[in-house]
């Protein structure tokens, strides 16, 4: 069940008896780490969720932030790890259709999917097989289902080689005065079941995702849902249907712990009670048990509370889209949930100490040391040879082979597709406005200094997000760390928290949503803390949207931003010398504002023609996607110092810009005025990308290299 003894007999304490199997179940369920975050709630209590702009915070299915025009973008980050490892088809189209039914619970329709994927070494046994499955599921739920998949990131390290990662998120849009809720409320209205029918699939699932794998954990692979899209499909409509009549009190998916949990979290948000008759529970396999409906988490299910008397009409509504409904109980004032099954009284629970007043516990935890500064750094490779080589790498390869196989322009909002710094999805019934998303961390980072790595991650969606030319306005956050039980692991999400709420706070950047992800370990060894940041921004006018191609020959390219060097814990450092060493490069987040502001203000005014944030690889490697992007060279002197250090570091809050050369002095002049170092670089042009004094390197040629790796390893050439 996964209870310590200290939770069992506070089992026993607040039920005065010893619990039945069902009762047992449920609290098990409901005190897993998955679903009351009792390692994790006092730290996520200090993370900064309010703005003007926010209407929702944490504590719903997901944020809801104002996009003007009255209209909400609401969305979410959700983790769908240990079944991903264990079913990797099933685990991450599952993954997919639970954050989809997180937003549209809400009364948003879904306009866009993102994921942050994580796998072990390119080498080890599985990770192929990994790849392979979780692109598929996700693909196959999201075409399916006709939500474009527009972003996100992929990395390999043998960190994950026991315990891949699966973050999906979605971002959907609704009016602000049709946002539905999840507090129950009403004594004696009637609470529905709709949907898809109950099976045995997904029991004791949040429960498996709350403990640590072991060799045997791919014997739990009948804990891992079964997802059906074309149904969920259905269940989108049909709710939003409902959502046009005035009907509902409550709404809320069955996701994590299944019926357990939305019919506790609805009845503890309201203050109310919830009496539940489990013969009218609709099921799909005969002879099935109390405590198996309760802890079943099949797919497609939500639990909505109505309004006396529109029963009829609401059955309408998911009779017409083919889906089950039955009223399966009522609400009460008793402040517990009373369960009946064949007549007879199976389960009596008071409600909030299962949800509001579950554990909370305050680990011990230590400080991740400091890293030494990096000492002399011998470099194997030339310049030109290691730049060839990095771009080609698995971290860095293009993820085209990826995202080719989800359908990112389904819907036909789709202004940005992947391979960009942010998708760019055009908002509906507005001439001009659009949403730019994305997802980004940097585990490495987070590893060697969990503060400024959980900095940085946020200070990349902020930077990707002005990079296209929108304004960012809030994040949600998936939170995959080790054991928390362990004082070094808990150490790292601590410091993590307050990087982000440091960067949050000097950004005006929010978090509205977000998801916790602990015990990603095997045999006891964790994974590379990784706090994957999801933000969301508004551009005014699609218009001006910037992308990262070389537009045209003669162009001057301008580096907008301070460079130092920094090739602690870089890429190139790890990939071509074989060293993941010395600190992670300093955030800077005055900097970081200051920067983005300058660079929003560029794109806002129409000065630069292309834009670009420098990231995994430093300078040499942005210049090379954006000379990849636009099929197109450029002759550039790099800034004085080491070559090595000023190519290939990985400084913060910068950008590479391109402008018509007439125009160069202004852009300079106007970045200076707002505050922001920028420095001229060289010219676009030519077939080649040359870098003064270090030699060139043809476009076609890195191209190759960068298309070329993800494709060959997936069909066993590498």
């Amino acid at each position: 069940m996964g209870l310590t003894r200290a939770e069992y007999d506070l089992v026993l304490e607040i039920m005065g008896r010893v619990p039945n199997q069902v009762e047992l179940g449920i609290f098990s369920v409901m005190w897993s780490e998955h679903c009351s975050y009792k390692s994790s709630k006092k730290w996520l209590k200090t993370l900064p969720t309010k703005a003007d702009w926010v209407i929702q915070g944490p504590g719903e299915n997901a944020g809801v932030i104002d996009i003007g025009d009255g209209q909400a973008a609401i969305f979410k980050m959700e983790s769908h790890n240990h079944p991903s490892f264990i079913e990797p088809y099933q685990g991450a189209a599952t993954g997919v259709g639970g954050i989809l039914r997180d937003v549209f619970t809400m009364g948003a329709r879904p306009i866009a999917n993102l994921n942050a994927l994580r796998f072990g070494a390119p080498e080890h046994a599985k990770t192929r097989h990994l790849v392979a499955g979780v692109v598929h599921g996700i693909g196959g739920y999201g075409n399916c289902v006709g939500v474009p998949t527009v972003g996100g990131e992929v990395n390999f390290h043998s960190s994950y080689n026991g315990n891949i990662l699966v973050n999906a998120m979605t971002v959907g849009l609704a009016k602000q005065d049709r946002i539905f809720y999840s507090a129950a409320a009403g004594l004696g209205n009637p609470v529905v079941y709709v949907g898809s029918k109950t099976g045995r699939d997904g029991i004791h699932g949040a429960t498996m995702a709350s403990a640590e794998f072991t060799e045997d954990s791919e014997e739990k692979r009948p804990t891992v849902q079964v997802g059906d899209p074309f149904t969920e499909k259905l269940l989108i409509e049909a709710c939003l249907e409902l959502m046009a009549t005035d009907t509902i009190v409550a709404i809320q998916d069955m996701g994590a712990a299944g019926l357990t949990s939305s019919s506790f979290e609805m009845a503890s948000k309201g203050g109310m009670g919830i009496d539940i008759d489990l013969d009218k529970v609709p099921a799909r396999e005969t002879g099935m048990t109390p405590f198996e409906f309760m802890l079943s988490e099949s797919q497609e299910r939500m639990l909505i509370i109505l309004k006396p008397g529109s029963e009829p009409q609401a059955e309408a509504i998911f009779k017409k889209w083919e889906l089950d409904f039955a009223v399966i109980g009522h609400l009460t004032d008793t402040g517990r949930m009373v369960l009946r099954f064949n007549g007879e009284q199976v389960g009596d629970l008071p409600i909030d100490p299962l949800a509001a007043a579950s554990p909370e516990y305050d680990r011990p935890w230590v400080k991740t040391p400091p890293r030494k500064p990096l000492g002399r750094v011998n470099h194997p490779l030339p310049f030109i040879e290691a730049l060839g080589k990095l771009i080609g790498a698995p971290d860095m390869a293009s993820r085209r082979w990826i995202w080719e196989q989800y359908d990112h322009l389904v819907r036909g909002d789709t202004a940005q597709i992947p391979g960009g710094d942010a998708a760019v999805v055009r908002v509906e019934d507005h001439p001009k406005k659009a949403l730019a998303m994305t997802v980004d961390c940097t585990p490495r980072y987070v590893f060697a200094d969990p503060v400024e790595g959980g900095k940085q991650a946020v200070a990349e969606t902020w930077r990707n997000i002005t990079a296209v030319g929108a304004r960012p306005l809030a994040i949600t956050d998936n939170m995959n760390f080790g054991n928390p039980e362990r004082p070094d692991i808990m150490g790292q999400f601590v410091g993590a928290v307050e990087g982000i709420r440091e960067a949050c706070l000097a950004l005006d950047y929010p978090v509205v949503s977000g998801n916790v992800s602990l015990y990603n370990e095997t045999n006891g060894k964790g994974i590379l803390p990784t706090p994957a940041i999801g933000g969301v921004g508004v551009l005014d006018d699609v218009a001006l949207m910037a992308t990262l191609a070389f537009k045209l020959p003669g162009e001057a390219v301008i580096l907008i931003g301070a460079t130092r060097g920094h090739l602690g814990q870089s890429v190139y450092l790890r990939d071509i010398c074989g060293q993941e060493d010395g600190p992670p490069p300093a955030v800077d987040l005055k900097a970081e504002k200051t920067n983005g502001d300058a660079v929003r203000m560029l794109i806002a005014k129409g000065m630069v023609s292309a834009v670009h944030d420098c990231a995994d690889g430093g300078l040499a490697i942005a210049l090379a996607e954006m000379a990849m992007a636009g099929g197109m060279g450029a002759e550039i002197a790099l800034p004085d110092g080491d070559a090595f250090e000023i190519g290939f570091g990985e400084d913060q809050a910068r950008y590479v810009v391109t402008c018509p050369d007439e125009q160069a002095e202004a852009v300079l002049a106007a970045a200076e005025a707002a505050g922001a170092p920028a420095v001229r670089l060289g010219l676009t042009g030519g077939d080649r990308l040359t870098f003064r004094g270090l030699g060139s390197i043809s476009v076609q040629a890195l191209g190759e290299t960068h298309e070329g790796w993800l494709p060959r390893y997936m069909a066993g050439e590498l």
